[in-house]
């Protein structure tokens, strides 16, 4: 699995910003899917190819919803930063690999009379700035011939566009979701936008990886690696600082300002300047 691919899935996996997604999108709020009644599943499953391959198929994320001993649902997250064509068929094999595990889970417990085959929900969370133009529906995907149009079987996803959500839906998360919704909803309104969000945040890598993949901006993953922060402020501070400190380096490195003055504007001793240019890549010779 790709460091891309583990960055996207890491926030939607902790269960307390999984069941605020879930409440959030499809109950409106109402806090019904609690964290501690999530369970997870395993996201791979295999499958044939056309050329009769056997190949791996991953999910971003999936969780059993259960109380007590029943298994009330299979639900599943998919993340998007780019529409995608055939969007439902590729769910579809996501959850008939599901029900079909489930069903051979259940057949061989049969006899301590635990409940049959639970559904399974799967949605995709699109963060694009534009509306997403492909199909949510299988029959729309496909060229039916209409004589066998009442023998295909339909199959409907559902799309919730990140960055389209209202203000009153992005009040609504209780979790660091929240954070990641403000974010893409005023990145869509202000490309230029620079975070201003002063809420905590409880899993700061995992939100800073998810903005970092998923808006394609790649200094959001940088920053955990190298300073704490506690908000999307903060995180500002360290972006605007970090502009200055590049440009600083360039001006040093192509002999526009002295060393000594560059030290001084940073607030740094000129030996650390000159260990912070070496690991950034940048050479320029030392002054004696």
């Amino acid at each position: 699995m790709t460091e891309k691919d583990i960055s996207e899935k890491k926030l939607e996996d902790y269960e307390d910003v999984f069941a605020d997604i879930v409440n959030v999108l499809f109950l409106g709020g109402k806090e019904i899917v609690l964290p501690d009644n999530l369970v997870d599943v395993r996201i791979d499953s295999d499958y044939r190819d056309a050329q009769d391959a056997l190949r791996e198929q991953r999910r971003d994320v999936i969780k059993k919803w259960v109380k007590g001993n029943i298994n009330l649902a299979m639900i599943g997250i998919e993340n998007q930063s780019k529409p995608e064509k055939y969007m439902t068929a590729r769910i579809i094999g996501y959850d008939g690999a599901s029900y079909k595990s489930q069903a051979i889970d259940y057949s061989e417990a049969e006899k301590d009379h635990k409940k049959p085959v639970a559904p399974v929900l799967t949605f995709v969370l699109y963060y694009g700035q534009e509306h997403w133009n492909y199909p949510t529906n299988l029959k729309d995907e496909l060229v039916v011939p209409d004589i066998f149009d009442e023998f295909v079987n339909d199959y409907k996803i559902k799309v919730f566009e990140i960055s389209w959500l209202s203000p009153e839906q992005v009040s609504m998360f209780k979790s660091d979701f929240r954070i990641v919704t403000n974010f893409f909803v005023k990145k869509r309104l202000n490309p230029n936008y620079i975070p201003d969000d002063p809420t905590e945040i409880k899993h700061v890598d995992a939100v800073l990886k998810l903005i970092s993949v998923m808006s394609g901006d790649r200094r959001y993953i940088e920053i955990p690696k190298k300073e704490k922060v506690k908000n999307m402020c903060e995180v500002a501070d360290r972006l605007e600082n970090r502009g200055i400190e590049k440009a600083t380096y360039k001006y040093i490195s192509e002999g526009f300002l002295p060393a000594e003055e560059g030290a001084k504007e940073l607030g740094i001793s000129l030996e650390q300047l000159y260990e912070n240019m070496e690991k950034a890549g940048y050479k320029v010779k030392k002054q004696v």
